[in-house]
């Protein structure tokens, strides 16, 4: 080999060393974040599930103790599955009201009407809102005496409509979820549009060409194609219904009020590990399995839903 020839691989194999160095360097950071915020805490969860604890003291070694008092005992056992239900409920109603309207919204920003990226800003702007806001103001608007939903049904002739929203459990969690759709909406809405215009334009003029109405070009051609973003917002609904917390703890409180049918899993782990009115005092190996199966719950729905849509995707290319 030639000194030209030595010179270059010593060349080549400086950038390469040098790539893979700033690469690490890049990704320590981020991989140390992930490690301290969320792999930790899920090896401590599991850690402390599996020992009885007297408030902060860790006592003896129990197994599978704290997970069958989650699930078995009948003075818990109830508040776990009213939690999961109102989960479900949630998850149910955003896929339909949330999403739907999401949809809605892109068919229409996607035929580009006059204003459209002012409408795009307005739709996704209350996304970028933090939650405690959002709580807040929605709390203050719904607010029996003066808040500004029942000051407007008054003074549109509709007084009889006008309820304690946030008071009734027929009529709280509904208020919650459509706050959330209220605040969400513009995320799926995103998503939904940008897949639509990366469908190719001449597939929707050609369906065009042959009659096909609006109907069936949004039936036949965008909503198959549009399988990748569907597969998106179908896991993170999912995933963001089953972690629901700081809403209802904002407008409800952490008890679930009122008579817990606002209560969620999120809401119950909390009062479980660290304490409450209703729950005592902090249970620290109950709240720790309870989630750990949280976990396992939205980990497990999650792979198999995500692998589900995948397929389905494949199909429909």
């Amino acid at each position: 080999m030639s000194l030209t020839e030595r010179e270059y691989q010593r060349a080549v194999s400086r950038r390469r060393r040098n790539r893979i160095l700033w690469m690490g360097f890049l990704l320590l950071p981020p991989a140390l974040i992930l490690f301290t915020f969320v792999f930790l805490p899920m090896a401590s969860a599991l850690l402390f599930s599996v020992y009885d604890w007297n408030g902060l003291v860790r006592g003896e070694f129990v197994g599978l103790e704290n997970f069958r008092k989650v699930l078995f005992d009948p003075n818990r056992n109830w508040f776990l599955f009213n939690a999961f239900k109102n989960n479900v409920i949630v998850f149910v109603t955003l896929m339909v009201v949330q999403n739907g309207l999401a949809l809605v919204i892109a068919m229409l920003l996607a035929r580009e009407p006059r204003g459209a990226r002012f409408y795009q800003v307005v739709f996704f702007l209350p996304v970028i809102l933090s939650t405690v806001i959002i709580g807040f103001q929605w709390k203050l608007f719904l607010n029996p005496i003066f808040g500004l939903v029942n000051k407007s049904l008054h003074a549109v002739g509709l007084g009889e409509w006008a309820l304690p929203w946030l008071g009734l459990p027929e009529t709280a969690l509904p208020a919650m979820m459509l706050v959330n759709a209220w605040a969400w909406v513009g995320f799926p809405a995103l998503v939904f549009l940008a897949a639509i215009h990366r469908i190719p334009k001449d597939l929707i003029e050609a369906a065009r060409l042959d009659g096909a109405s609006e109907w069936r070009i949004a039936r036949d051609v965008i909503w198959p194609l549009m399988a990748p973003a569907v597969t998106i917002v179908v896991v993170l609904t999912f995933i963001g219904s089953f972690n629901w917390f700081e809403l209802p703890f904002i407008m409800a409180g952490l008890e679930g009020s009122p008579a817990y049918s606002t209560d969620m899993l999120g809401l119950l782990f909390y009062r479980t590990a660290f304490g409450s009115i209703s729950a005592g005092g902090t249970e620290f190996g109950t709240g720790s399995a309870l989630a750990v199966l949280i976990f396992l719950f939205i980990f497990t729905v999650s792979i198999i839903a995500t692998k589900f849509l995948t397929a389905r995707e494949v199909e429909l290319s």
